[in-house]
């Protein structure tokens, strides 16, 4: 379905895009990944505007809905009138048993990505690429995060800038309300699709963005930016853990001596065993596998005795005097 800018209601604050564009300078070449939507088209027109020549556009074509083939005919035309280079990129985003259909398709996003970006438009390789999610974005993934009893690694929202596979990666758009994205193409007269899974509230983010959003603007209208402010502050307070465990691990060693481990608090202790499992066996242990894993270390005080715990795809134990992590079979 398109929607056209004469459907949307013109009391909408469209200032934020350009100052958001104003302060975002990421490595050019750019590619900005463009799903149709009315956030994507935004940020990429923008960023065309600003950076000419130096920005492309990857569409990801998941192949899930009976639209999808609307989707990129729809950004296709969209590039041509902005003449924005175009990669569409198919992937299979179906998920496997046990896997939500969110983890699935963000999975297959960024492989698509990282594909796509190794195609080398123009002379080199695309090692920048933008993200649209905005301000309400934020705030429902803080929401999902309260609602699931997350610490500050959730709390912490998502960041404005990440690598991964030897891509980095921006959101320049999070402090941009979604309504002031939707404004600023109303005023251009820009089209774009709207993708009709997001009104589907079997979804716990789209439950959340028709039920909590709204009574929160009406009690709280700033609520945006404090939310806002709330995750930077949790980014820090959780950069701040990691520099300790990282001193902790210069101690304690890598993999971790127990008895060193012992030495330092219950906290402390805790707080490195999520970065070693983490950085060195890419696990993450829930609060209730943290908490049994602690006992387990208290309760170890003699030579003979066994740690035998699962974390992840795989068991802490213990091979001497220190930890050891083996991944299932």
């Amino acid at each position: 379905m398109i929607l056209r800018w004469a459907t949307v209601a013109r009391s909408a604050v469209a200032q934020d895009l350009p100052a958001a564009l104003a302060a975002f300078s990421p490595g050019l070449p750019l590619a900005v990944g463009l799903s149709g939507g009315a956030d994507s088209t935004a940020l990429l027109i923008a960023c065309a505007e600003k950076w000419p020549g130096q920005v492309r556009a990857i569409h990801i074509h998941h192949g899930l809905q009976v639209a999808a083939d609307d989707f990129a005919q729809h950004c296709t035309a969209l590039c041509e009138r902005f003449e924005v280079p175009l990669a569409i990129h198919r992937v299979d985003a179906r998920n496997a048993p046990g896997e939500s259909p969110e983890d699935a398709a963000r999975k297959a996003r960024y492989q698509a990505f990282s594909a796509v970006a190794a195609e080398k438009w123009a002379p080199i390789a695309i090692e920048n690429i933008a993200i649209a999610q905005h301000a309400d974005d934020q705030v429902e993934t803080m929401l999902l995060a309260l609602s699931r009893g997350a610490g500050l690694p959730g709390l912490s929202a998502m960041p404005a800038r990440w690598q991964r596979d030897g891509i980095t990666y921006y959101r320049p758009l999070l402090a941009v309300p979604g309504a002031s994205l939707r404004a600023w193409l109303a005023g251009r007269g820009v089209s774009w699709v709207e993708d009709p899974t997001n009104a589907d509230e079997q979804f716990t983010r789209n439950r959340i963005r028709a039920r909590l959003l709204p009574p929160l603007e009406a009690a709280f209208p700033q609520f945006r930016e404090t939310f806002a402010r709330s995750a930077r502050h949790a980014a820090q307070g959780q950069a701040l853990l990691l520099e300790l465990a990282a001193m902790d691990m210069v101690v304690v060693g890598n993999p971790p001596a127990i008895k060193a481990l012992q030495k330092l608090s219950m906290l402390r202790q805790g707080n490195l065993l999520r970065l070693w499992l983490l950085q060195a066996h890419s696990a993450t242990p829930s609060a209730a596998q943290l908490d049994e894993l602690l006992a387990q270390l208290a309760a170890c005080t003699t030579r003979g005795h066994q740690l035998h715990l699962k974390v992840g795809n795989g068991h802490v134990t213990r091979a001497g005097d220190l930890l050891d992590y083996t991944r299932a079979a």
